[in-house]
Order: C-alpha cells, then structure tokens, then sequence
C-alpha cells in the first residue's frame, strides 16, 4: 500500500497559482460584490451607504443619457469589431503574399499598435479638429464630388473598352491589365482636368468645413464625434488583429490550397473554401477580442475632454467614470456601480450570443 501523504506536485501547483488566486479574489471577485452593494445603495463616497434595493436600476432605464450612452456603445462596438476584423483579415493576407520584406512589412503594419492611446488620441485630436487634415480632406472630396465621380466612371469605362478589345484577340487579358490601367487613370485625369477647368460639373464651397468634435450630429447610427474615434481605435486595433490572422495564415497546410488548384479552384473560391473555414478559431478569437474591447472603450473619449459634447461621445464606460466623478457635482457612486455592472452583463450576453449564432470557435 501507498503511504498516504502530500502531494508535492499538487502542492507546487497551488503556490504557483496563489498570486493569481489573490489577486483575482481582491481585483474582480470582492470588487464585483463591492459594486453589486453599492449598486442597491445611496452612497456618495463620503457618507454612510445607505440601502434603497434597486432604485438605482429604475434610475437607469429612465435617464436619457444612459440610454444614449447604451447605444452608442452597442453601435460602436459592433461597427469597429466588424471593419476592424475585415481590415485585419485583408492586411494579413496582404502580409502573408509579400514575397520579400515580409518582416519590415510586418513590421511597419504594426507600428501604430505599440503608440500610446493618449498620444494616438492627440494626433487624431488634431487631424479632426475644424481646421485639420481630414476636414480638409473630406471638405474637398464633398466640393468636388461629381468631378471624382467622373474620374472613376471614365477610368473604368476606358478600361472595361480596352480590355473587351484586346479579348478579341488575346482571351488571357485581364480585367485589371496593368498597361491598360495606366492608360486609362491617365485619361480619367485629363479629363477630370479638363471638366474642372472648363466648369462643366458643379464645385461647392472651397472653404466647406466639417465639425467632427463640436457637434451632436448623428451618422449612420453614431454621433460624428464617436465616428473619429472609432477610426482612430481601428487604426490603432487593427495591427494587433492581423498578427493573430497571420498567424492563423502561416498554419495552414499548403496541401489544402494544392488540393483546390487540382480541382480548378480560382484564388478567390479558394480564399472563400480553404482560407476563411481555416481561419474560424482565429476569426472567433478576434470578434470576441473586438466585442469585449469596444463595449468598454473609455480611454479615448476621456481625452477627447471639452472638444466635444458630451452628449456625442457619451459611452457605457465613460457614463460609470461621469458618474463616479461628476464636474462640479457630488460622485453618485450607486449609479456609477448600476451602470458597470449593466456593461459587465450587457458584455457577457453579447459574447454569449455572438458564440452561439455568429462566429463558431471550433471549425465545423
């Protein structure tokens, strides 16, 4: 018979795993029964809590800037989680085909992930603000809209021309022939040219600005103010995103794409039949990360201060921090734990729906 005794492994295993266990009971477990009480309470910080059950909840569901700041954060969370996977996916791919330089481009792609979120903040801060580069940019593509919609109907028209001719003797010209489409952006820049000079297509306003920050204006389903934010969030997400899908890029067995070819499988049919069924883990990983991201965006609205209204940059998160630390108010700490607790939950069921009907986290 085994002498009974202790276990040295299981024993060594447990004192490993006690910093994580301590502070996980400190950091998440306590603080989440902290909140949950302070969630039922009327507590300023200063005095004694005192119980009120769940007044606080019906607080909630009848304050409009909690409803507002409900949908700005679902509408946020599931536009930047869907182009930020896309963006991701499509710059993996792009990474994965560069036959030289794979590593500088992997590099340079990465690069605006290791900024920090306060300085990424200030720089778009600046390119968004009434005079910056991107009102400027937008402003003038809006003036001159219907003659860069005349570029790109005649570059294409030209080329589909060219391509439709040259097929007459060549069957394996392609839609995109490179010596052709020089030629055609060539022709659709003189004629843009010619219509801009000649005045025949209406330009607007030159000095048209585009507010982005001071203004409560709502674009497609979000405030223009949290539309610059999610590019910058997409911008700064979306090199972190594409090492996970290059990484699932590089695992996936050549002999699959070899099999497709053999069965006259084009790029793209392979692209939709081997790489994306390949990529489901990965892609499940990603949306989870996006969700889970997004829902609880803070930092950057934070930084964004007086240049925009509340009102147009309003979020879950930020509502519990205006909440806990009113200007010129006293912290309303009951609100503030009821409307963390909401983003905690409102985070579980998104994820918890999106497992069981969006993205699987297994292939099959």
């Amino acid at each position: 018979m085994k002498k009974a005794g202790v276990n040295h492994d299981t024993l060594a295993g447990w004192i490993f795993l006690a910093p994580f266990l301590v502070s996980l009971s400190v950091f998440f477990l306590w603080a989440i029964v902290r909140t949950a009480w302070f969630s039922l309470t009327d507590y300023d910080l200063f005095g004694t809590p005192s119980f009120i059950g769940l007044e606080n909840y019906v607080r909630l569901v009848s304050d409009d800037l909690f409803l507002l700041a409900l949908r700005n954060s679902i509408s946020f969370a599931a536009i930047v989680t869907t182009l930020q996977t896309v963006l991701a996916l499509l710059l993996a791919v792009l990474v994965n085909s560069a036959a030289r330089a794979k590593g500088l481009v992997r590099t340079v792609f990465y690069f605006p992930s290791i900024m920090s979120s306060a300085a990424m903040t200030l720089i778009f801060l600046w390119l968004f603000q009434r005079q910056g580069l991107m009102t400027s940019l937008v402003g003038n593509v809006i003036n001159l809209r219907w003659i860069i919609l005349s570029f790109v109907a005649t570059v294409a028209g030209v080329q589909v021309l060219q391509v439709v001719l040259a097929r007459r003797k060549y069957a394996e010209v392609g839609l995109f022939d490179p010596f052709f489409l020089i030629l055609s952006v060539a022709l659709g820049l003189a004629g843009a040219i010619v219509i801009r000079l000649g005045g025949w297509l209406p330009v607007y306003d030159e000095q048209l600005l585009i507010s982005w920050l001071n203004t409560k204006e709502v674009f497609l389903f979000m405030p223009r103010t949290l539309w610059s934010v999610a590019l910058m969030n997409i911008f700064t997400t979306v090199p972190t995103l594409m090492l996970l899908f290059l990484a699932g890029l590089q695992s996936i067995p050549g002999s699959l794409y070899d099999a497709a070819k053999m069965d006259g499988a084009s790029s793209m049919q392979s692209f939709f039949s081997v790489t994306l069924p390949s990529l489901t883990p990965v892609t499940f990983a990603v949306v989870t990360l996006g969700l889970i991201g997004t829902l609880q965006m803070f930092d950057q609205v934070a930084i964004l201060g007086a240049a925009a209204p509340l009102e147009s940059r309003i979020t879950l998160a930020y509502y519990t921090y205006y909440n806990t630390f009113p200007p010129g108010g006293s912290p309303n700490i009951g609100m503030a734990s009821a409307a963390a607790l909401t983003l905690g939950l409102l985070t579980l069921v998104i994820v918890f729906v999106q497992r069981q009907f969006g993205i699987k986290e297994r292939i099959g």
